[in-house]
């Protein structure tokens, strides 16, 4: 049995701990949140899970540690954690585009002998973009297409009028370390694909609003030496929060299921 901590208590948290509620191989039983979101964990999970508002206040060690949080969750609990010699999952990938974290986070991993997961989240063909770059990658670029109301509160707003949209319109063009600093809360796909492949500066972005649109569709393209490939998936959000993809929260119940299992994907 791995016993985990996990960072943040939002819509993918609870799906994790309803489905890993009733099996024997994975554990969540300690939670980390922020000083606002205690009493909300507290009356949702009762007392059989540990609840604290930082890493050195857990009743016990961790196996693994569970990043579901938030960008700013990497430098206080993450990077502590990997520095103490806990292996830690995260689904924060865009913050890595910020100046100095991948190489704060590799330097804590290394510092404590532990390891660093990074969950692909709502896209899929990772393994295969992340061996084309072994194998002679170009170019990748990446599209990512979501209803209007799913940009509020970013950037796009500035653009575009997002309640009177009418047609497909491009919100952002860019790298995808732009577009992971510029939209942090949709951009982590973006940042997941360059970091498999070309790089954050290299790999191609366009973040598009939709109306005709009722979820979210992520693609991309990549070719080089090895090929040409294309992915597409049109993503279902989770009942608990239309803006975070159910595939999300798979992946990063898959990568500790992977952790137990003899064999797997």
């Amino acid at each position: 049995m791995q016993h985990v901590a996990m960072v943040g208590y939002g819509a993918i948290g609870s799906h994790l701990m309803r489905m890993f509620a009733a099996d024997a191989r994975v554990r969540l039983d300690q939670v980390i949140v922020g000083a606002t979101g205690l009493k909300k964990a507290q009356a949702a999970l009762g007392d059989g899970v540990a609840i604290v508002t930082r890493l050195e206040d857990l009743p016990r060690r961790p196996d693994v540690l569970i990043e579901c949080a938030s960008h700013r969750a990497l430098t206080e609990h993450v990077v502590p954690a990997l520095a103490s010699g806990i292996d830690s999952i995260i689904l924060s990938i865009g913050a890595l585009a910020n100046d100095g974290m991948a190489e704060l986070l590799a330097e804590a991993a290394n510092a404590g002998s532990s390891r660093l997961k990074l969950v692909s989240g709502a896209i899929g063909a990772i393994d295969a973009l992340a061996a084309a770059q072994l194998g002679g990658l170009d170019e990748v670029v990446y599209v990512g297409s979501k209803p209007p109301s799913s940009w509020r509160g970013s950037p796009g707003e500035s653009v575009v009028c997002l309640d009177s949209l009418a047609e497909a319109t491009t919100l952002f063009k860019g790298s995808a370390r732009d577009a992971a600093r510029l939209y942090p809360k949709n951009a982590n796909v973006a940042a997941a694909l360059a970091l498999a492949g070309l790089g954050l500066d290299a790999t191609q972005v366009r973040l598009v609003a939709d109306p005709s649109l009722s979820h979210n569709v992520h693609s991309y393209t990549a070719q080089g030496r090895f090929g040409r490939m294309s992915f597409t998936i049109e993503g279902m959000a989770l009942p608990d929060n239309p803006k975070t993809s159910a595939l999300t929260a798979c992946s990063l119940a898959r990568a500790l299921i992977n952790r137990v299992e003899p064999m797997g994907f």
